[in-house]
Formats: C-alpha cells, structure tokens, sequence
C-alpha cells in the first residue's frame, strides 16, 4: 500500500476523524511521496483504550495455547510475504534490500519463538513450609498495554514488543513512528487475516507529544513499552513513575569493537564495517567507537579506509548498495555538525565527513561513510549518539585500558571484541559494561531468544525479545493452596 491516506485501526477498523490533519511519508532515498499518514489527536487513544480494554477481558480468558496460534499464522503469513513487505520496509525506512529482508525474517522468528511461550509461560512451583499446603507463582496479563516504536526498525522491534503482549493475555495500543507506517499497516493487515479478535491490537497514527503523551497519561494503560531517544524516555519514565505505571526503556548506545594486538584484522574490519555502516549508522547497536590496540592501530586504520571506499552509497532498492540514505533532512543535518564537533575537537578527518547531494543522490538524503581518528575519549563525538555512519578510532595501550575507554560513556548497550587470547574473552565478557557482549563480530546482531537491551542510560532494567520480554508485559501471582482441612499461619505454625 502506498500512494494512499493511512488511517488508524481501532476495534478491527480503520478510520480517522474527518478533520485529521496527515503528513507525508517520504522515502529517503529518493525524496518521492510515497503515503501520508494521520496525526491523531488524544480523544483516538481513548477510544482505542475502551476497545482494547473490552476485547482484553475475553482475550486473557482464551487458553495460551490458542493464543499463541494466532502468533504461528501470522510468522507464516509474513514468511508468504517477506519479499514484499522487505521492498515496502527499504521504501520508507531507507535502509538496504538484504537489511530490510533481516528485518523482516527477525519479525518471523519472533512470531515462532513467542508463539512457544503459549505453551510455556512459565511459572515456578515450590515446596510450602506447611504441611498439606501448596505454593505456586503464575504469569497473569497486565492488560492493556501501549508500545511506542522507532523508524530505524519499524517492523521487529514492534514484533518483539506487541508478540509477547499478545500471547500473554493482553491487549495493545501501538503508536508507530511516522516516518514509516507502512510497517504498521502491514503488521495490522496480517493479525487481521490471522484472526485475532478485534480490539486486541490497535495503532494510532501521530506524534509523540500528541498521541504518545496520550498514551502514557492514560490510566487505561498500564505499561508503556518504549524504544527511541534518552531524552524523550526520562519524560516517558517520570511521567510512568507519577502514574505508577510500568515502563520498559531502550534508548541509545555509543558502541564500541575493541581491537586486541593479536586480533585477525581482516575479521576484525569486516566486523566493523558491517556493523559501523550497515543500516548507515541508523541503529542503537551500530559500532561508533573503535577502540584499537596501538600497535595494530596504523594497519587496522590502512585496512579499514581500503574496505570504506569500496561500499557503494545509494537507493537500498538495488541490490548492490551497501549504504543506503538517512532518514531525513533534520537527521543529516544533525550528523553534519557533530562532524564539525569532532574537527573543532582536534579529532583527525580521515574519510566521509560530507553530504552526498549529488547526481542520483540529489534528492535523497545521503551521508558519506566517515572515519575520525586521533580520537580521545572524553571527545564528544567519543561519547555522544550520532546515529550516523560515523566511526571514531581510538588507540589504547592495553586491555585494561580498553575496558576502562568502552565504560567512560553513559550507554551501555552493546561491545566487541576481537582477540585469539581466550583469557582475555573471559576477562572481556566480564568486565564490559553492556547489556549485549560479542566476542570476534561486530557490535550488531542480536538474536530474538536472548534478551535485548542494556544498561546505565542505555535503559531502566527491562528487555525486549527472549523470555525477559514477558517480564515487561505479565505480573506474578503467587497462589497458596491449603488442604489441610485447618487455618495454617506461616512463619507462625511450623
């Protein structure tokens, strides 16, 4: 779908007020309109709140294995139109065709492995300290929730929100971003063909301070599910806070590969250029620090500028591309002035540092990949997000000092390390202040049955995907079952 008004889903149908205002969607690699989408106002919340609210309470009381059905026809549907939808997800998100078809296929991975848990959700059983009396703790829905997503991955990192939720007994309210709804109507479309219940799954269209604000000062939801900026995911916490609403926060990372002196180079450099440049740069988890030993500092340098001319920069549609645009206008304009950050700072301008305007990259958006080296720690482009293909080398004299450089940032997401010395992976492992450690690949990667996120400000504690993700969206309820015939009083009758 494209070319079209999008209109919000609430209670299995989609529509929007009549005096909605909408904005264009524009794909970033060729600046073409390509659909429009609504900017909802608070009172399209409420009212997906009361269907979300009335289709929950029957929903919960539907076994967990039925539920998870829904789940196994929807990861079938997106496996019978991965191909499509990857081409629409590089349409209105930019990023590469082969990235786009990951992304979707982590979408399909995510509706097999939740779909398990519909027969697991597992509780714990323990021995009672009372005779003839049972004690058991059991997962129960929170009830309605909302998920807020971001446009760097607008189709996974919805699934590895709005999956768990829904096999657990709940309902949701989504707010995509609107740089790429297309991936919400998408998602919305199949949940529809795979016969989950009205009400159960709602998106408003709009923007954070509207529809998002809404969705966090509304009592009717009780767990706000976030991905995006710090700075907008403090205001989403005290605000949740006040409210004593459950919150889950993935915010930013300042990643880092650190490159040992018996390092295989050439490992090492397609590790970082991968997760350096893929996805230009777009990503939580990109690597934007490389922390280097200084003895192999000048040949991983030489190394990684031969492999950097060699990625071809362009509309992610073709096959050939490596690096496609960013998002938009105000985005490129952001990573152009932390480049002029990183030169006021003495940093050394090795490649990239432009915009690339020219030709068939005129009217998209475009952003050379770009190398900093000579790079301190304590610089600004050393410890704040770009979000962009841009990658700062740093030399360290030894492994203590490496681990000591990757802590010093505020983030807390994601680290890489490349050695042979199996000492030094153990070490690594242990001392590497993130929620995701990677030992000899990149810093990008993460896989759906593992918990995703990170620590310090790179979150509050929760995660996405594997088990943990249950945690954000179920609460325990500890039951006591007593047989005995007689009132039995703990830590008092044994």
């Amino acid at each position: 779908m494209t070319n079209e008004k999008l209109t919000n889903y609430i209670h299995g149908q989609w529509s929007c007020s009549p005096d909605v205002e909408y904005v264009n969607v524009m794909n970033p690699a060729t600046g073409e309109i390509i659909a429009q989408v609504p900017l909802s106002a608070k009172s399209e919340v409420d009212k997906a709140v009361i269907a979300a609210k009335q289709a929950q309470k029957e929903w919960a009381l539907v076994p967990a294995p039925q539920r998870a059905e829904i789940l196994y026809k929807v990861g079938i549907m997106l496996m019978e139109e991965k191909e499509r939808i990857a081409q629409l997800l590089t349409m209105e998100n930019g990023k590469v065709i082969e990235e786009a078809r990951g992304e979707v296929q982590e979408g399909i991975d995510m509706a097999f492995y939740m779909a398990g848990e519909g027969r697991r959700l597992i509780g714990q059983t323990t021995p009672s300290e009372l005779k003839d009396k049972f004690a058991m703790s059991i997962r129960a829905p929170v009830g309605v929730v909302g998920i807020i997503t971001p446009w760097n991955f607008p189709i996974a990192i919805a699934t590895w929100k709005s999956f768990p939720a829904i096999v657990a007994g709940n309902a949701v309210i989504w707010k995509p971003a609107t740089e790429t709804p297309l991936m919400a109507f998408e998602l919305a479309r199949i949940f529809e063909k795979a016969g989950l219940p009205k009400g159960v799954l709602n998106i408003v269209f709009g923007s954070g301070s509207t529809v998002g604000n809404a969705m966090v000062e509304q009592e009717g939801i009780r767990v706000i599910s976030f991905t995006g900026s710090n700075d907008v995911g403090r205001k989403i916490a005290e605000a949740c806070g006040r409210n004593l609403k459950k919150v889950s926060l993935e915010m930013g990372g300042k990643n880092a590969v650190i490159v040992m002196d018996d390092a295989d180079l050439d490992l090492a450099v397609e590790g970082i250029v991968w997760s350096a440049f893929g996805t230009s740069g777009q990503r939580c988890t990109a690597c934007s620090r490389v922390i280097v030993h200084e003895k192999v500092k000048t040949q991983l340098e030489e190394r990684l500028l031969t492999e950097m001319k060699k990625l071809t920069t362009g509309n992610g549609l073709d096959e050939d591309v490596r690096v496609g645009p960013i998002i938009n206008q105000a985005s490129l304009n952001k990573i152009k002035s932390c480049i002029d950050i990183g030169i006021d700072e003495g940093a050394t301008l090795k490649a990239g540092g432009y915009v690339i305007d020219e030709g068939e990259h005129a009217k998209g958006f475009y952003f050379a990949p770009t190398l900093f080296t000579n790079v301190l720690p304590t610089m600004r482009i050393a410890q704040e997000e770009i979000f962009g293909p841009v990658v700062s080398m740093i030399e360290v004299r030894s492994f203590a000092e490496a681990i000591e450089v990757n802590n010093q940032v505020t983030y807390g997401l994601s680290s890489s390390i490349f050695t042979k010395d199996v000492n030094l992976v153990f070490a690594a492992q242990r001392d590497l202040d993130t929620g995701i450690v990677y030992v000899n690949a990149g810093t990008t990667g993460a896989e759906i049955h593992l918990p995703f996120g990170g620590t310090k400000g790179t979150g509050n504690g929760h995660r996405d995907s594997g088990v943990a993700a249950l945690d954000v969206f179920t609460e325990w309820k500890s039951i006591y079952v007593d047989f005995s015939g007689k009132l039995q009083r703990a830590q008092i009758d044994t």
